[in-house]
């Protein structure tokens, strides 16, 4: 069934702001944590090194043992960190640096359980790989799923497994597939995240992407733009001359409204470019705009096309009105 798209809502794409107005009738915003936990690709379980393209502290503000490494921050006080800025507000705890089911059952219905006894705290969103979850570690996660709102975000990057072998990612699209199908179903919302402009990708390939996913039902978005960081295998085969970038904000614009003409209009979109924690790690590309502007460019974009999000799926009825 097709989400109306309110035509007053800038952009013509399904914010994951409207979503929350939508659901709870205000604001909520998502606070990022680190769980202190680690990766499988790290550690020498699937592989050492990690994604080409990866250094977690890159993209993750509150990296626990970078910014306090004899003393990280408990949970609650990571919540109440990023709650100063914002009075009266609700929230998602966010589980987002390295692989937040990866851990012992006990251990994560601990830090899941210190994140929801916080009031302020209607919810959870929890980032991990599709290789990471089991079916035991999704009945605890239903549990919580039936008395507050939950997300869980699957790293796919891409439907290619030429592509996720070539990045390193340790799994394939089977695992993505197999992850979300064991999800649905237990009132639990799927965010898939996706990488545009990895090494060797067509146009062809991403529209690929965005069609497995729609055809998986998935019921969010975070897309990424490719960013080359400092001590990943990427900035290497940068700096040779091997791998390109969208350089300018202008050269994303026109594939990332393709791809959004081609999602489903139901599809909540969680997140359109990547961002940097930090421009001293950012070898490339060294984009000027922030997110505000990147939406804004969207909104031309489309306005321009004089399409939105789901013009090129096949339901007529899901036409924004």
């Amino acid at each position: 069934m097709g989400v109306h798209i309110d035509r007053e809502q800038p952009g013509w794409y399904y914010r994951l702001s409207q979503y929350f107005r939508r659901k709870f009738g205000h604001p909520v915003h998502k606070i990022p944590l680190d769980a202190g936990l680690s990766c499988p690709n790290r550690d020498g379980t699937i592989g050492r090194g990690g994604c080409s393209y990866c250094y977690n502290p890159s993209f993750s503000p509150n990296i626990n043992n970078i910014n306090n490494p004899a003393d990280p921050l408990s949970i609650n006080e990571q919540l109440q960190r990023g709650m100063k800025k914002r009075s009266e507000a609700k929230y998602l705890a966010y589980f987002q640096s390295y692989t937040n089911t990866y851990a012992p059952l006990n251990q994560l219905k601990e830090l899941y359980d210190e994140a929801l006894g916080n009031p302020a705290v209607i919810g959870l969103s929890i980032a991990t790989r599709p290789d990471c979850i089991t079916e035991e570690i999704l009945e605890l996660i239903e549990k919580y799923a039936k008395g507050c709102h939950v997300w869980v975000e699957y790293g796919l990057q891409s439907a290619h497994d030429r592509t996720l072998n070539q990045i390193n990612r340790g799994h394939d699209a089977a695992s993505f597939e197999s992850a979300v199908k064991i999800t649905r179903g237990r009132n639990i919302s799927i965010c898939a995240h996706i990488i545009l402009g990895l090494p060797g990708e067509t146009r062809a390939m991403i529209m690929e992407t965005i069609s497995f996913l729609n055809h998986l039902g998935v019921d969010g978005v975070k897309f990424h733009h490719l960013q080359i960081i400092t001590g990943t295998p990427l900035a290497g085969q940068y700096a040779r001359g091997e791998l390109s970038v969208y350089e300018k904000e202008e050269d994303y614009i026109p594939i990332l409204c393709d791809c959004l003409e081609h999602l489903a209009p139901h599809v909540v979109i969680h997140r359109l470019a990547s961002q940097a924690t930090s421009k001293d790690l950012l070898i490339a590309p060294h984009w000027t705009m922030g997110a505000g502007q990147i939406a804004s460019l969207v909104e031309s974009e489309l306005k321009k096309r004089g399409t939105y999000q789901g013009y090129r799926t096949s339901k007529a009825s899901d036409q924004p009105g």
